[in-house]
């Protein structure tokens, strides 16, 4: 009880500060001025006090990412296959990137880092590749992913009643499992684009070990997907006829590459690029990809991003079917007669880039020699018309009407050729204007072009499969791989290889099985330089542009990185980084 009363007279005390009764005094001692002079320099000395502290921590803190928030975004088509195994159109494609994860996740700049996996290793042969999951990675409903799954994947990929568009990249690809944690691809041979297919989005097992070859496509997991990746769906919506109009994700908290800022992403479908552009227009979406030049204008500038498409489009010669064009001197002067930069600006209003080569833009550090050795300032008229004059000057002769023909031979051997020969294409608005452009600059070198116009379905069947086409004017998809054999070897010149110019070369076919062998980028770059030198020379097609991705987001959105677009899709690579909320802290609680 008595240590009780002491202690509470201890707190209950007045303290004694010897040097505050000392500046008391000494304040009362002070005259009335000068009270108020040191009321001042104290009132200063506070405030700049608070005005160093402001600014030192001006200086120290940084803006960092903050969470919340999210976009609603239209797009073209409506998703059936959100399934990374079978996915085809861009809707589905779309759905796939977000909800799904692979072992290795592109990035914007070309590039792949791990994703599920924790780490990987290729052999020194490059045949096989082994990759080690993160511990703790889960699918959206908490079930760990495993190696097992890998192997699941991959096999409903190879089988060939499943008819999978991937089935092809794993063709020969044997995948086992060393442990829960590690699996191995081996491949019968090296084969440097494989690291693409490692991207691949992983299907949970447990969820689609049952379903039977005929019900894959058919199964409520396609429009109700369970993946790995950084968001998950919360919610669907449909239309009475039961078609999706919208799905609404959110943010994965588990994600192995940490969680999305965005809190949420609503996707919204139309079924035409018309009703798209109303939707933008009226704000039923912030966001839309995807648009044709067309439908631009109506944007604002500063929401609109662009990139060029990993896509080559051209002039495909069928030199077996029109004796006319195994002329080389007739197939420099169309090529040389084609003023590119103009072609752009008048078909696609500026948004593409002009091809000189089988390249797509932006991978070749220079232009290839000859090319470039050729190049002047011509006007589109002054094209044509040296164009014109070099075949004059190779025999050929100006009809009355404009057209140019040529005899060889003498007698009853003469035989007279005209230049004429028809240039097939799509039923697509842009290539529909490419193509007449190309039949008016042709008709000033003295070439008579019978465009003919074919519907997607009718062109792929009846005409480019058979190769019966005298010009070709056609894009080819390069891979993010830039894998060209397909597309130039001398072995893929029938269907169902896509050797559409029925190109043979065989300094050209050595360079593409290289291509596919070496992984290192700067022999690969000299590689391809020296593949495109080789094309130049034989000039089997002559290339056009490539079309650039067109994105309409809103400007206050940060993170947004286009980069490297292989397929629309690609522009959700960045989407775990996007966001609209800012946090300012200092540096040691910076995520």
């Amino acid at each position: 009880m008595k240590f009780m009363r002491r202690l509470w007279r201890t707190l209950t005390e007045p303290v004694y500060l010897p040097l505050a009764d000392k500046a008391e005094d000494t304040y009362r001692a002070l005259s009335k001025g000068g009270r108020g002079l040191f009321v001042f320099l104290s009132s200063v000395l506070v405030v700049s006090a608070v005005a160093l502290i402001y600014l030192l921590n001006a200086q120290l803190i940084v803006a960092i990412p903050g969470y919340g928030g999210g976009l609603e975004e239209g797009i073209v088509g409506s998703p059936r296959l959100i399934n990374p195994v079978l996915a085809t159109s861009d809707a589905d494609r779309d759905l796939s990137i977000l909800v799904y994860s692979g072992l290795l996740r592109a990035t914007p700049g070309g590039d792949y880092k791990p994703d599920l996996a924790e780490s990987y290793s290729i052999s020194p042969d490059g045949r096989e590749y082994t990759f080690v999951i993160r511990k703790n990675v889960t699918f959206h409903d908490k079930t760990p992913v495993t190696a097992e799954d890998i192997l699941f994947t991959v096999s409903k990929i190879q089988d060939p009643a499943l008819k999978s568009p991937l089935r092809a990249s794993w063709s020969g690809v044997v995948a086992e499992v060393e442990d829960p944690q590690t699996v191995r691809f081996t491949l019968k041979s090296p084969y440097a684009p494989f690291v693409q297919n490692l991207t691949l989005g992983i299907l949970p097992k447990h969820l689609w070990q049952n379903v039977s070859v005929e019900e894959f496509s058919f199964s409520d997991l396609n429009a109700s997907p369970i993946g790995s990746g950084p968001f998950r769906v919360l919610s669907v919506s449909r239309t009475p006829s039961g078609i999706p109009s919208s799905y609404q994700l959110r943010a994965f908290d588990n994600y192995a590459l940490g969680k999305a800022y965005f809190s949420y992403l609503t996707l919204k479908f139309y079924q035409s690029e018309a009703a798209l552009r109303d939707a933008l227009e009226r704000g039923d979406v912030e966001a839309a990809s995807g648009l044709s030049p067309t439908s631009v204008s109506s944007i604002p500038e500063a929401n609109i991003m662009r990139a060029p498409l990993n896509r080559v489009f051209g002039i495909f010669f069928n030199q077996n079917q029109s004796e006319l064009l195994r002329d080389i001197d007739v197939r420099r002067a169309l090529e040389e007669s084609i003023d590119r930069a103009t072609l752009v600006e008048q078909v696609l209003q500026g948004y593409g880039t002009a091809l000189e080569g089988p390249i797509p833009p932006d991978i070749l550090p220079r232009e290839t020699p000859l090319r470039a050795a050729a190049q002047n300032n011509a006007t589109s008229s002054d094209k044509a018309t040296l164009a014109k004059n070099k075949l004059i000057a190779k025999g050929w002769k100006e009809s009355a009407d404009g057209t140019l023909s040529k005899t060889t031979g003498k007698g009853k051997a003469a035989k007279t050729t005209t230049l004429a020969f028809s240039l097939s294409t799509g039923n697509v608005p842009e290539l529909r204007a490419a193509a007449e452009y190309l039949r008016q600059e042709w008709s000033k070198v003295g070439a008579a072009v019978d465009v003919k116009i074919f519907d997607q379905g009718d062109l792929s069947q009846n005409v480019i499969r058979p190769r019966k086409y005298d010009a070709l004017l056609f894009g080819e998809v390069v891979g993010r791989e830039l894998d060209l054999f397909a597309f130039w070897h001398s072995s893929q010149r029938n269907d169902p290889g896509l050797n559409i110019a029925l190109y043979a070369n065989s300094t050209a076919d050595k360079i593409l099985e290289q291509l596919r062998e070496i992984g290192e980028e700067q022999k690969r770059l000299e590689l391809y330089n020296k593949f495109a030198i080789e094309v130049e020379k034989d000039i089997p097609a002559i290339f056009l542009y490539a079309p650039d991705f067109v994105y309409s987001i809103p400007k206050d959105i940060v993170g947004v990185e286009l980069g490297f677009i292989e397929t629309p899709s690609d522009r959700f690579l960045s989407a775990p980084f996007w966001h609209r909320e800012t946090d300012y802290v200092w540096p040691i609680f910076g995520r």
